[in-house]
C-alpha cells in the first residue's frame, strides 16, 4: 500500500490535545521563545547580506545579468553542499552547528563591511561571499529546521514547525525590505556592519539556549555505518510522489518567482527611476504582505496538497499582475498582495514537507528540500537577470510568473492523477 501523502493525526478530543495544537503552543517553553527569535533575526540578517550584495553588484557592473550571477553563486553551493549536510545534521549536534554556521556569517558580513568601506571596486569579492555565504546556508538550513524537535519534543511539534517556518520566511522578507532602507541612507557597507553585529547577537541567543531543556533524538548509529545515507533519503522522498511533487513545486517556484532581488532591484533602476528609496520601499511593502501570508499560513491547521497549489498558482498570477501595473502606486499595492502569497505557498509547502518526514530522516529529507527550493532560487536569478536585460524588465515578469503558473497547474494535475489511482 502506497504511504499516505500527508501523516494523518487523531482528532483532538481533549483540552490538552488540542492546547498543543494550537499555533502558540510551542510559544509556552523558554527556549522556543528564543530559538524563533533567533531564526527571525538570523533569517532577515541572512538576507540582508544577500541583498546588499546583490545591490552592490549592480553598483560595480551596472548589470543585471551580473546581479542575476551574484543569485545563483548565492544558492548553487545548496545543490552539491546540501544533500551532505542531511548527514551531518543527522550525525552531529544541531546547536553546535548553527554555533560554527552563526559565527562563519557574522565574520564574512564583517569583512565585506570593512572592504567596501574602504572603496573595494572588485566584483569577484563580492561573489567569492556570495559562495562562502550559500555554502554555510546550505548547512544551516536544515540544521536550523531540525532543531526544533530538540526544542519543544513531540507534543506541538507541528505547531512549533508551522510558526517556525512562517518566522523563517518573514525574516527572509523582512530582511530585504530593511536592506533597502539601509543602502538607500547609508549604502552597502552599512548594511553588511550591521548584519555582522546581528550574526553576534544570535550567537549570543543560541548560546543562552538551555541545554538541560532539550529533547534529544535517540543517539545516532556508529558514523562508520551511514554509507548510502544520502540515496536513503532520496528512497524516501522517491516512495511517497505526493511529496516529492510537493517539493519539485517548491523548486519550481523558486526558479520562476523568487526573483526578488533582480526584479525589484531593475524595476527602482529603470522602470519607475525611484533608485536605493525605492528599492527599499518595494521590499518593505513586499514584507509587510510576507507578515499578513505568515499570520494567516499559522493559523491553519491542516492546509492540505489542494491549498499548496492553489496558492502556488496564485503567486505566479500576482506576479504577473505586478509586472503590468500603469502606476507605481499600484505596482506597491501588488507588491503586497505578492508578499502574502509568497509566505503562504512557503509556510504550507515547508510545514507540509516537515510533518511527512518522520525524526530520523528529517536532517536528509529537509537537506533535499531547501537545494530544491534555494538552487531553483539559484536559476530563477539567471533567468530572471537574463529575460530582463534582453527583453525588459516587465516582460521579464511575466514570464516568469506565467511559468509559476504552469508549474503549478502541471504539479496540480500529477497530484490529482496520484490520488486517482490510489482510489481505484
Amino acid at each position: 500500500m502506497s504511504p499516505r501523502p500527508f501523516p494523518l493525526r487523531p482528532k483532538s478530543t481533549t483540552p490538552r490535545a488540542r492546547s498543543t495544537e494550537s499555533w502558540h503552543y510551542p510559544l509556552r517553553h523558554h527556549n522556543y521563545r528564543i530559538f524563533v527569535t533567533l531564526s527571525l533575526v538570523g533569517s532577515g540578517g541572512v538576507w540582508m547580506q544577500r541583498l546588499a550584495q546583490d545591490w552592490l553588484v549592480l553598483q560595480l557592473t551596472g548589470s543585471p545579468a551580473a546581479v542575476g550571477l551574484a543569485v545563483a553563486l548565492q544558492f548553487l553551493p545548496m545543490l552539491v553542499v546540501g544533500p551532505i549536510s542531511g548527514i551531518l545534521v543527522d550525525l552531529f549536534p544541531k546547536r553546535r552547528i548553527l554555533l560554527i554556521c552563526q559565527s562563519v556569517a557574522a565574520l564574512l558580513a564583517a569583512g565585506l563591511a570593512v572592504w567596501n568601506a574602504m572603496g573595494g571596486t572588485d566584483v569577484w569579492v563580492v561573489y567569492a561571499s556570495c559562495i562562502a555565504l550559500g555554502v554555510t546556508s546550505a548547512i544551516d538550513g536544515p540544521a536550523r529546521q531540525v532543531f526544533v524537535n530538540e526544542v519543544v519534543g513531540d507534543a506541538g511539534l507541528p505547531a512549533a514547525i508551522g510558526l517556525n517556518s512562517a518566522i523563517g520566511q518573514l525574516g527572509a522578507m523582512a530582511g530585504p525590505a530593511l536592506a533597502g532602507v539601509v543602502i538607500a541612507q547609508a549604502g552597502p557597507a552599512a548594511v553588511f556592519a550591521a548584519n555582522a553585529l546581528i550574526g553576534v547577537s544570535v550567537l549570543v541567543m543560541i548560546a543562552s539556549i538551555r541545554p538541560g531543556e532539550l529533547h534529544h533524538a535517540p543517539e545516532a548509529p556508529d558514523p562508520t555505518a551511514r554509507k548510502g545515507q544520502i540515496l536513503a533519503g532520496f528512497r524516501f522522498v522517491r516512495a511517497r510522489p505526493p511529496l516529492l511533487l510537493t517539493m519539485l513545486l517548491a523548486g519550481l517556484l523558486g526558479a520562476f518567482g523568487m526573483n526578488g532581488p533582480v526584479v525589484l532591484a531593475a524595476f527602482a533602476d529603470g522602470v519607475w527611476h525611484s533608485g536605493p528609496a525605492g528599492f527599499g520601499l518595494f521590499n518593505t511593502v513586499s514584507a509587510v504582505g510576507a507578515l499578513a501570508g505568515a499570520l494567516v499560513a499559522t493559523r491553519i491547521k491542516r492546509f492540505g496538497r489542494k491549498g499548496i497549489v492553489a496558492s502556488a498558482g496564485l503567486f505566479g498570477l500576482t506576479q504577473g499582475l505586478a509586472a503590468v501595473m500603469p502606476t507605481q502606486e499600484w505596482f506597491v499595492v501588488m507588491l503586497i498582495v505578492v508578499g502574502f502569497m509568497t509566505l503562504v505557498f512557503l509556510t504550507s509547502a515547508a510545514t507540509a514537507v516537515q510533518l511527512e518526514a518522520g525524526a530520523s530522516v528529517r536532517g536528509r529529507v529537509l537537506a533535499l528540500y531547501f537545494p530544491l527550493l534555494l538552487g531553483g532560487h539559484a536559476l530563477g536569478g539567471l533567468l530572471a537577470g537574463w529575460l530582463t536585460e534582453d527583453f525588459g524588465v516587465r516582460t521579464g515578469l511575466v514570464v516568469t510568473g506565467a511559468l509559476g503558473m504552469v508549474s503549478a497547474a502541471v504539479i496540480g494535475f500529477l497530484l490529482w492523477r496520484y490520488s486517482a489511482r490510489r482510489r481505484s
